[in-house]
């Protein structure tokens, strides 16, 4: 009586675990009541790529797919962007990369330009401790790519969900990581303007001009994975 009771039990446990598995699946990509009222959109419904295309491009080039609730690069497909663009606003999202990984998530970026990071900032999206990037804060997952160094610490294992957002108020700019505020800036600030002038964007003159433009998912030839992507336009 007490074996069966105890493996009652157990298959009992395991339901509700199955259950919750089943509920955390199906609040993915979707949006509160709260979030809603708060002004939240969602850029991903975890089905489809609605909204998104190539950088410089029409459509899309069949390097991103829908994977099991995850916008995910799958191939050689080069860097997407959301159609609809933005000036001021706060961006959510999750993302995981593979060993070794290295992506990274644009905003403000203006099509036109050869390379979508000649006129957008980046947060680097990286597995640091199996990728040589990962060896300096400037370029860890977090930074602002190149420029704004990221604390140690704080970013996840390769294959392991990490939280972020991007708040972007005129000309300041917050970046987090994992629920730590791990980059704050202002562009075209004198302290920015001197980083720039010494690092590889002195080369391209639209980098962080642009007061809006499309939210943009780096190609870097490794796979990654993004899923409840959500914005909130600041007015």
């Amino acid at each position: 009586m007490i074996m069966h009771s105890r493996g009652a039990w157990l298959a009992g446990l395991a339901t509700l675990v199955l259950a919750g598995c089943s509920g955390a699946q199906e609040t993915m990509n979707t949006l509160s009541e709260a979030e809603r009222a708060a002004g939240w959109i969602l850029l991903f419904d975890g089905r489809s790529l609605d909204g998104w295309r190539g950088y410089n491009m029409r459509g899309l080039s069949g390097g991103w797919a829908v994977e099991d609730g995850t916008i995910a690069r799958v191939g050689a497909g080069g860097d997407i962007i959301t159609e609809a663009e933005y000036a001021d606003f706060e961006l959510a999202f999750d993302w995981k990369v593979a060993t070794g990984g290295n992506s990274g998530v644009f905003f403000r970026a203006a099509e036109g330009e050869p390379l979508i990071y000649h006129s957008a900032p980046e947060f680097q999206v990286l597995d640091d401790a199996n990728h040589r990037d990962g060896q300096s804060p400037l370029t860890s997952a977090g930074s602002n790519y190149g420029l704004h160094s990221a604390p140690r610490g704080v970013v996840k294992a390769a294959g392991e969900w990490n939280s972020a957002r991007i708040i972007a108020r005129g000309n300041e700019v917050e970046h987090w990581l994992n629920g730590t505020k791990v980059v704050e800036y202002e562009l075209r600030s004198e302290a920015w303007a001197a980083l720039v002038a010494n690092s590889k964007f002195v080369e391209w003159p639209a980098y962080g001009m642009a007061d809006r433009g499309h939210i943009g998912l780096q190609d870097h030839g490794d796979p990654v994975w993004y899923r409840n992507l959500k914005l909130r336009v600041i007015k």
